[in-house]
C-alpha cells in the first residue's frame, strides 16, 4: 500500500467493525447537520423558537462539521466524544425554545429535543465502544489476576484483625449469663 491509502484505513490489521461504521455514519450526519446550521440558521431559529440565536446556531454548525470530519478520521473516538458534549449543548439550547415562541415552535423544539436525546445515546454508546476497542488494540487492557487486594498478601492479612487486639474493658462481660441462656 502507498502512503495515501494507509491514511483512509482505520485499522489496517483488521476490517472495519460495526462501531467504525456507526462512527462514519455519525460523521456524515454531523457534516450534513452542520451545513444546514451554517446555511439556514434563520429558518432553524424560527422553527425552534430560537430567534436571535442565529450566530449560535452557525457556531454549532461549525462544531458539527469539525466533529464530523474527525469522526471520519483514523481515530474517531475523540470526535464522537466531542459530539456527546455538543449534544449536551444542543439540549440546553433547545430547552430555551420550549419556553419561547408559539405552540408550533414549542412542539418543534420538543421533537428536536427527543431526536437529539436519541442521537446522544447512540453517540455515548459509540464513543465508549470505540474507546474500548482502541484500548484493547494498544494492549491497554489491564490484568489484575495476580493481585489479592491485600498490601502484604493474603498470608499477612490472616489474623491481622485480632493479632494485637484487646477487648476494651467496658465491653468485657461475665460469660455466666450467656451460658444460662444457652441451657434454658
Amino acid at each position: 500500500m502507498n502512503e495515501v491509502s494507509t491514511l483512509v484505513v482505520s485499522r489496517p490489521d483488521r476490517s472495519l467493525t460495526m462501531t467504525d461504521r456507526v462512527a462514519r455514519g455519525l460523521g456524515w450526519f454531523s457534516i450534513g447537520l452542520g451545513l444546514a446550521e451554517i446555511v439556514a440558521p434563520g429558518r432553524l431559529a424560527k422553527a425552534l423558537g430560537l430567534e436571535g440565536h442565529e450566530r449560535l446556531l452557525q457556531a454549532f454548525g461549525a462544531r458539527e462539521i469539525a466533529s464530523g470530519v474527525g469522526a471520519l478520521s483514523v481515530d474517531p473516538a475523540p470526535a464522537i466524544w466531542s459530539r456527546v458534549g455538543g449534544d449536551l449543548l444542543d439540549l440546553g439550547t433547545l430547552a430555551v425554545g420550549l419556553r419561547r415562541g408559539d405552540e408550533q415552535q414549542r412542539r418543534n423544539a420538543g421533537m428536536a429535543i427527543a431526536a437529539v436525546a436519541g442521537i446522544a445515546v447512540v453517540d455515548v454508546l459509540t464513543a465508549a465502544s470505540l474507546t474500548r476497542e482502541v484500548s484493547e488494540d494498544r494492549g491497554e487492557q489491564r490484568d489484575y489476576s495476580d493481585r489479592s487486594g491485600f498490601p502484604g498478601g493474603v498470608a499477612a492479612a490472616r489474623g491481622a484483625a485480632t493479632r494485637d487486639f484487646e477487648t476494651p474493658s467496658d465491653m468485657r462481660s461475665d460469660p455466666a449469663p450467656a451460658r444460662s441462656l444457652a441451657t434454658a
